[in-house]
């Protein structure tokens, strides 16, 4: 499965809805700046009137490096979909059980 594209400005919007029906929920939504104002890529099923949270996400990594995380993300994801993975729990309970 491949990265989504980032917008023109490689911004990513994660949404913090505080007075809606979805509290305590992260969305990220994507969006790009026009006439300096943020238009979102894709329709969003947010109420009008939902505060959203905005923050900049700034890519710390050269090219390189992203498309190393962006490989070994779509291996990671490969594993998943065929079901070859370990349980979280048991991993923890693993931990736990060495100290």
């Amino acid at each position: 499965m491949g990265r989504p594209e980032e917008g023109a400005t490689g911004t990513r919007l994660r949404s913090h809805p505080r007075n809606s029906k979805m509290v305590g929920m992260n969305r990220a939504l994507k969006a790009h700046v026009k006439g300096g104002r943020l238009l979102l890529d894709e329709p969003t099923d947010l109420p009008d009137g939902a505060e959203v949270e905005l923050t900049l996400v700034e890519d710390e990594f050269d090219p390189e490096e992203r498309a190393r995380l962006d490989a070994a993300l779509d291996v990671g994801i490969a594993a998943a979909r065929r079901g070859d993975v370990v349980d979280g729990e048991v991993v923890v309970r693993e931990l736990l059980g060495q100290r």
